[in-house]
């Protein structure tokens, strides 16, 4: 309902996998409910959050007596499908660099149809870990990518953040 959540899990070998953060009202934990699998994905509290819980059996009750919900949550769930469809696509045509551009856009801008004007600030604190997690590399190779970036003058660091000061260059660099 309000503050900021980040969803994750951990790999095989016990790293922990960033999947989202969540700075919107949205909702998270489905996938279990309707599969009738186990939750695989924590979520944490990044700040004060109010976060509204609800049985599995009551969800399913609720969706199968209001068709228009459940076509709403049929609408969410293939956006996931089609946004984890682009990671994969990502992670087999694109190189590192470009998925870590790529991820920086989407950050500030998630559908990427229109851009943002140079100068946009990166909306919320991401460590390199965090980035590294979301384009599917490690973070030593991240940091050497940020680096480059910054050297180039495409982003530069407010603090603890990034600017994206070049979006036309980290969109030809993200294949846009």
């Amino acid at each position: 309902m309000s503050g900021r959540v980040e969803l994750s899990s951990l790999s095989p070998n016990g790293q922990r996998q960033l999947h989202a953060t969540l700075d919107q009202p949205q909702f998270f934990g489905e996938f279990g409910v309707i599969g009738e699998m186990p939750r695989t994905t924590a979520a944490i509290a990044l700040e004060e959050a109010s976060v509204w819980t609800i049985p599995g059996h009551e969800f399913l009750d609720f969706l199968l007596g209001q068709p228009p919900a459940a076509r709403a949550l049929l609408r969410a769930l293939a956006r996931q499908v089609r946004s984890s469809e682009a990671f994969v696509e990502d992670l087999l045509y694109l190189d590192l660099k470009g998925r870590v551009a790529k991820r920086l856009l989407q950050l500030v801008s998630p559908s990427l149809e229109e851009l943002p004007e140079d100068g946009v600030l990166v909306p919320a604190i991401v460590t390199h870990a965090d980035l590294a997690s979301l384009c599917g590399g490690t973070r030593e190779n991240v940091t050497r990518i940020l680096s480059d970036f910054q050297k180039r003058g495409v982003i530069e660091r407010d603090g603890r953040r990034y600017v994206l000061c070049n979006v036309a260059g980290l969109a030809k660099l993200a294949g846009l």
